[in-house]
């Protein structure tokens, strides 16, 4: 299989690419609407189902399980194509979104967003491949974070919209907050029709036949290793970023008495004033690089963590919860850049899966019954806030293993 850097000519984009970049974009904007969601929720839905702690924990791990079946759909990309499986994702989770509203008991909810986030995991890693694949090499890193940053913007006007619609809806409450999740699909469903697929997916499905490749594949070819290494990273970052904003509401109200409308403002507060940050995080990968920029934003993040947990306080902890949102956003484009640009366009999708949707989400996964379960012991802050350590380890590591891929061909730091 051979791709020439010849089909991405220039550092400016095409009027494609300024569309594609618009429309992953708004995509992903509502990928994070419908991902803080649950987040902005809980609170009334464990009041409603009447969840202790531990319950709220078993709920969001079981919830997150759905980010590793998502693993099965994001491989398929590398045979059924980009576009496809970018369009399918589109539809399921704005659809399944909208009918967890209806869900008459905890049981029902929960089955609904795990299936939903499949379809999110699976929408926000097909974007993050075409993104690698579309654009110029010396403006990856700038369209992934903004990408990544729209998706905070998503989760922005989440936290701002839920408070008012249970205010304003209080015949739905919570449920309101899932009927708006039909607006992407009306929206989407209309743009999606211009989108392409991948020229280097088109390339490379021209030059090699079609063979019928087993589960395990990957870890038949030489990037096995680098496959592992990256599973690792992703298992240790999100053992923090997990957690960091999912219970900081709970933990607010619980454990420093904050009103629902005070930890409502600090939420937008601090998600606002991270915006910037957030949006700069990929010029900042693209001018300093990858492992420089890792440090930067994975310190910035352990320290927002930890600070959002343990300060006292509206404004200091609202000042570290700029931070902590920060961190929790913009580590997913160090790692997105890396889990697609180290692979070959035709182990890109597979790769990305396992390292992340596999390897990658058991922490995601399990570190919630495990903090829910602590929260019980020795309270939200000390369980939440002890996880900042392991973006330290993520760092670390980061810096052991993985190579500088900054302003490469996707060809070139495939072979690195």
């Amino acid at each position: 299989m051979t791709t020439t850097s010849g089909s991405l000519p220039s550092d400016r984009f095409t009027p494609y690419q300024r569309r594609l970049f618009i429309f992953l974009s708004v995509a992903t904007f509502f990928e994070g609407y419908d991902f803080m969601a649950l987040t902005q929720i809980l609170p009334e839905l464990a009041e409603e189902m009447n969840l202790q702690s531990s319950g709220m924990g078993a709920l969001v791990g079981f919830i997150n399980a759905g980010t590793i079946l998502a693993l099965l759909l994001v491989r398929s990309a590398d045979k059924f194509g980009r576009r496809r499986v970018l369009t399918w994702t589109i539809a399921g989770y704005t659809t399944l979104t909208f009918l967890t509203g209806f869900s008459p008991n905890i049981y029902v909810f929960a089955v609904l967003q795990m299936v939903a986030r499949i379809f999110l995991i699976g929408e926000w890693a097909t974007s993050m491949v075409i993104a690698a694949e579309e654009f110029p090499a010396k403006r990856r890193g700038m369209v992934m974070g903004v990408i990544q940053a729209f998706s905070s913007l998503g989760s922005i006007a989440c936290a701002g919209i839920v408070p008012v619609l249970i205010l304003n809806f209080p015949r739905w409450g919570w449920r309101s907050v899932y009927f708006m999740g039909v607006i992407p699909l009306i929206i989407l469903a209309y743009a999606r029709r211009g989108l392409k697929e991948t020229k280097r997916f088109t390339e490379q499905a021209k030059s090699e036949k079609t063979e019928k490749r087993s589960f395990f594949y990957v870890f038949s070819t030489p990037y096995r290793k680098r496959l592992l290494q990256l599973g690792i990273i992703w298992f240790m970052t999100y053992l923090c970023t997990q957690n960091g904003v999912t219970f900081w509401k709970t933990f607010a109200v619980a454990e420093r008495g904050f009103t629902k409308g005070e930890v409502g403002q600090a939420i937008v507060i601090a998600a606002i004033a991270s915006m910037p940050m957030v949006f700069f995080a990929g010029r900042l990968l693209d001018w300093i690089g990858r492992r420089k920029g890792a440090v930067v934003i994975y310190s910035l993040g352990a320290l927002g963590i930890l600070g959002c947990y343990s300060l006292h306080g509206f404004w200091p902890l609202t000042l570290a919860l700029v931070l902590g949102i920060f961190g929790a956003s913009a580590v997913a484009p160090v790692l997105n850049a890396y889990t697609t640009e180290l692979f070959p366009t035709d182990l890109r999708g597979d790769a990305f899966a396992w390292s992340n949707n596999l390897l990658g989400r058991i922490g995601y996964v399990l570190s919630p019954f495990a903090v829910g379960i602590a929260a019980d012991k020795v309270g939200w802050g000390l369980a939440v806030g002890s996880t900042s350590l392991a973006l330290v380890v993520a760092v670390v590591l980061i810096l052991a293993m993985l190579p500088e891929t900054n302003a490469k061909e996707l060809e070139e730091t495939a072979r690195i």
